[in-house]
């Protein structure tokens, strides 16, 4: 239980912190995350963490990235996690996503798990990736837009 609890962590960390730097709490990315973002805002939710949540939505942003390179990673080890960059990469080119944010979650956790790998399972990143996407797209909108746009204003993101 706690290998699941600490690869969840990590891995909330890896695609937030990651999403934010790279400027999903900032504007609608790609088509669609703007829809969301103001969904989101019309139900008291922040428009910034709406956009992040829309963003994510709608193209293979570091949560994704952050779940397939867990998964590829668990089945192929390093070569797994690099084939996984590579595929978010793609899909962030089909969706005219001009950020690389997907592709750096995949190569990060990559990395993260391949370290880790002697105290944490693989496996476990894959469950804890699930779980840390759930507490930001479905558990509460209302309060994950809020958490996410405190994070951005934190890092400077936006104001």
């Amino acid at each position: 239980m706690l290998s699941l609890i600490l690869a969840t962590v990590i891995c909330w960390l890896n695609f937030v912190i990651i999403d934010t730097l790279l400027g999903l709490p900032e504007k609608p990315g790609v088509s669609g995350a703007d829809t969301i973002g103001k969904k989101i805002e019309s139900i008291g939710g922040n428009i910034h963490g709406g956009y992040f949540m829309g963003n994510i939505v709608c193209s293979p942003d570091a949560s994704a990235g952050t779940l397939l390179g867990s998964i590829m990673t668990y089945l192929m080890g390093v070569d797994g996690g690099l084939i996984a960059s590579l595929m978010v990469w793609i899909g962030n080119r089909l969706c005219s996503d001009p950020g690389y944010a997907g592709t750096l979650g995949a190569l990060s956790i990559t990395l993260i798990i391949t370290i880790l790998k002697p105290i944490i399972e693989p496996k476990y990143f894959i469950a804890g990736t699930a779980l840390a996407i759930f507490t930001i797209q479905g558990l509460e909108h209302r309060r994950a837009s809020w958490l996410l746009y405190r994070i951005a204003k934190f890092f400077k993101v936006v104001k």
